[in-house]
């Protein structure tokens, strides 16, 4: 078996099958087995999956157990010599796979290759990431990359031949299987969010390199499933992004972060509350907007407890 292809799924039934559906449709080339985690989906996922696709292996859990815990279950039964992570709000091109097992297997010092991610009209999404830092943490990160874009990659920038990065937008991650086992695989402190970025980080201290192939094109609705319960991902967003500085940062760091993002944060609060009411609140935008920073500020005041973010 070349390559298992990892989908984590919960209540995305249907995004889940076009990127099944996008797998089993690829050049032929590459052997491929398919598991789809099933994180305590309330939908028919658990029953209209392997009825429309009897090959893939499901494995059902009666809970949400996030991310991390949900790939690293798929991947203690997975027989690929690499491993895809793959989104289930993504679609491979026919190609995808091939391209990227081809490059991989001819630079055996590199462990993980992430895709150049399309929207659906075609256009480039940020498919690379710079490690997290107070710069691009407390500053905006578009700026910073108009401002250093030798440093900070975006979308801006076409990229003709493959390049080394620090990390990769874990829509499409396909990484050696051999380097995820002597890692242990995902650290489960992150239930979603960061997780395949402290990935990244481990692997690149390990010497290995992290690429982006621009020649490998998939297609990803960028969040979708997150969109679903926007709130709730937010407050998760925030206490993943928390554990990975108290993860890999020092104390002072991370204090630096607290109070940097809790100022960004009321700015954020009294900028949507003005101009929701400059709106007489007719904004969707900006009553979401304040819905969500309201969320997280009510969040921090109750000490940043486990019981709010996304169902456990």
């Amino acid at each position: 078996m070349d390559v298992s292809v990892v989908i984590i799924t919960r209540n995305t039934c249907a995004m889940t099958g076009e990127a099944v559906r996008s797998v089993l449709a690829g050049d032929g080339v590459v052997a491929a087995e398919i598991l789809v985690v099933d994180n305590g989906s309330t939908d028919d996922t658990a029953t209209a999956l392997p009825r429309e696709f009897p090959q893939i292996q499901l494995i059902r859990s009666e809970i949400n157990r996030g991310f991390s815990k949900a790939v690293n279950l798929a991947a203690k039964n997975a027989g690929g010599e690499f491993l895809l992570l793959l989104n289930s709000d993504a679609r491979l091109t026919a190609d995808a796979l091939t391209l990227a097992l081809q490059w991989l297997r001819a630079h055996p010092d590199c462990a993980v290759t992430g895709a150049q991610l399309l929207n659906a009209d075609g256009s480039r999404q940020n498919s690379i990431a710079n490690f997290p830092t107070l710069a691009t943490e407390l500053l905006n990160k578009s700026l910073l990359r108009r401002l250093w874009p030798k440093k900070f990659l975006g979308k801006e920038r076409f990229f003709p031949e493959p390049i080394e990065v620090e990390t990769v937008v874990g829509a499409f991650m396909l990484i050696r299987k051999s380097v995820w086992d002597a890692l242990g695989g995902l650290d489960e402190r992150f239930f979603f969010f960061f997780e395949e970025t402290d990935f990244c980080l481990q692997v690149r201290r390990s010497n290995l390199r992290v690429m982006h192939l621009p020649q490998v094109r998939v297609w990803h609705g960028q969040g979708q499933t997150a969109r679903q319960v926007s709130v709730a991902a937010r407050i998760e967003y925030w206490r993943s992004r928390y554990a990975y500085f108290a993860k890999n940062f020092g104390p002072a760091t991370r204090l630096v972060l607290l109070a940097g993002v809790l100022v960004r944060l009321l700015v954020d609060w009294l900028a949507a509350l003005l101009l929701t009411a400059a709106t007489v609140g007719k904004s969707p935008r900006w009553r979401s907007r304040l819905r969500v920073c309201s969320a997280l500020a009510g969040w921090h005041l109750r000490g940043c407890p486990t019981t709010l973010g996304l169902p456990r």
